[in-house]
């Protein structure tokens, strides 16, 4: 397995199930690349998202609590799985099928501090916090027994014939009949298959101190996202800028104000921390999943802002394609195929 994210880990677990031996080999830290950036909106239904990837992403959100509850139990660590579900704020947008759309007397009875001009509409979804998420998923893959090799980055395939036989890093090379490349915003980087795999940037904040809220938060330029030991994660920008990481000053005041425009007792709050994550975009805007052109060489990447919600799903179908067994759904459209 090529990294250590929230999608590399689950599939990692999901794969030592089925008795596998397995091997994890992270560039970095494990999970401290986008699924720590990650603002953990479980949104399985909308409107941006592309409609041929919503099934995936409703049955991925249905089998959540699930997937958490299994973590929690394997790891010993508690999950920050929130059921309170969303409120979405539109100024002309359409609202996603399964939205409510509520009145200003609910909308004040809902969420007190928030101010809101336009429409409104309560949706059913789940947000995690995906740091403690994935701290879970790293203790129930060792707890597993998977092995796991960090600041070591993979930078080619061996293979033999026209099939995988194993990786080679910077450091060292490993043998394996199997390889699954789930290095998210590296995917494309490994010889010599070089996948249309490109960096996205998002800038994030979180604020503690300030007021309680129960819901997430969606509007058009801004979102806020509660968690339960009182801290506010604010997002995100969306910036193609290659693998800078850095955070700009302008833009993160510009998503604070944004923030208080709706909540403005959040201007009693204080800025925690800020950060920028790389989301693994494909041109479709659609995940890579399946086999390559070289035997026994898988590829589950491409996930874009989706990775956290579509992580338990990727696990199932991508441990039936390893095991070879027929997957549940077709799954063409997201093949790496599909690029040549």
């Amino acid at each position: 397995m090529i990294g250590a994210g929230i999608i590399g880990l689950s599939l990692a677990i999901s794969l030592r199930k089925q008795g596998l031996r397995v091997l994890v080999v992270e560039r970095g830290e494990p999970g401290r690349e986008a699924s720590f950036a990650a603002a953990g909106m479980l949104v399985g239904s909308g409107t941006e998202m592309p409609a041929i990837l919503r099934p995936l992403a409703e049955e991925s959100a249905r089998i959540y609590p699930e997937f958490a509850h299994e973590l929690e139990d394997e790891s010993g660590m508690k999950v920050d799985l929130r059921e309170q579900g969303t409120i979405q704020i539109s100024g002309g947008a359409k609202f996603p099928d399964s939205a409510e759309p509520i009145s200003r007397e609910r909308l004040q009875s809902l969420e007190p501090e928030l101010i809101v001009t336009s429409s409104a509409a309560y949706i059913g979804e789940r947000s995690v916090d995906p740091r403690t998420l994935t701290a879970a998923a790293l203790q129930a893959a060792r707890h597993r027994g998977v092995d796991i090799s960090s600041g070591s980055e993979v930078i080619a395939l061996l293979t033999s014939s026209d099939s995988v036989s194993g990786v080679q890093t910077d450091k060292a090379s490993y043998s394996a009949a199997i390889v699954v490349n789930c290095a998210g915003a590296w995917a494309g980087c490994i010889a010599p298959l070089r996948l249309p795999v490109r960096p996205m940037k998002g800038q994030m904040l979180a604020v503690v101190g300030g007021p309680s809220l129960r819901h997430v938060v969606r509007a058009e330029e801004v979102y806020l996202v509660p968690r339960s030991d009182g801290r506010i994660v604010i997002g995100s920008t969306l910036e193609d800028a290659g693998y800078n990481k850095q955070t700009d000053a302008s833009t993160i005041q510009r998503l604070l104000h944004a923030a208080q425009e709706l909540v403005p007792e959040l201007a009693k709050a204080k800025v925690h921390d800020d950060w920028a994550g790389l989301r693994p975009g494909t041109p479709d805007a659609l995940p890579i999943l399946g086999e390559t052109s070289v035997r026994r060489y898988f590829v589950a990447s491409g996930h874009y802002r989706d990775g956290i919600l579509l992580a338990p799903v990727t696990a199932q179908l991508m441990t039936d394609m390893v095991i070879r067994k027929p997957p549940s759904r077709d799954l063409t459209h997201f093949s790496p195929m599909r690029f040549g």
